[in-house]
């Protein structure tokens, strides 16, 4: 039950609160102080922070973040890329995403409603792809759109069993695949959703 009064929290109780968030992330692989500088809290936040970590992101990289949802993760990446643009099949959450970023004032990050498992052709190509749903195999467009040397981290399996979590490395000879670990995401769907 709410009172619409919004809760007070000792300066304390909210340090210690938020060391035993950053002790759970490190414990569970999250290492870079740059990942994990955050202080806010969203559904399953080590996986963010590994997904990031993965992407091994550099301060001149361009990023395509399929799947904006919130915009948390594009909000993360916005902090140690260049640029970032994110594409979400729904428009609201395109648009309201957006709406928070200038709220925010983070002016690296270009939002878009599109089926993001075509990419973005006409910004291609990527240094780093994030994708924060599972597709059965990495969609061959976003392959095509990873710069050499580039990486992309996404979920991949069939969406009603056990997926996995992999680094995909784009090299002279192709592509490497690293798996990181078991996950369970919502399943890539292509095409705009209804709103």
């Amino acid at each position: 039950m709410t009172t619409g009064e919004e809760e007070f929290i000792p300066s304390d109780e909210l340090a210690e609160r938020k060391m035993r968030f950053l002790f759970a992330l490190r414990s569970r692989g999250v290492t870079d102080t740059r990942v994990i500088a955050c202080g806010q809290t969203i559904s399953q936040p080590s996986i963010v922070g590994l997904m990031t970590q993965a992407l091994q992101v550099h301060p001149r990289d361009t990023v395509l973040e399929v799947g904006t949802g919130s915009g948390y993760q594009a909000a993360i990446l916005s902090h140690l890329a260049r640029r970032v643009y994110t594409v979400d099949r729904y428009r609201r959450l395109a648009r309201e995403a957006g709406e928070i970023f200038r709220q925010l004032g983070i002016v690296n990050i270009t939002t878009i409603a599109a089926d993001g498992s075509f990419g973005l052709p006409d910004q291609a190509p990527f240094d780093r792809i994030i994708v924060t749903a599972a597709a059965e195999d990495p969609p061959g467009p976003l392959m095509e759109q990873l710069k050499p040397g580039g990486i992309m981290v996404l979920p991949v399996g069939q969406s009603d069993a056990v997926q996995s979590l992999i680094k995909v490395t784009r090299n002279a000879r192709g592509f490497d695949y690293e798996e990181l670990r078991p996950v369970r995401f919502v399943p890539l769907v292509e095409g705009l959703g209804s709103e």
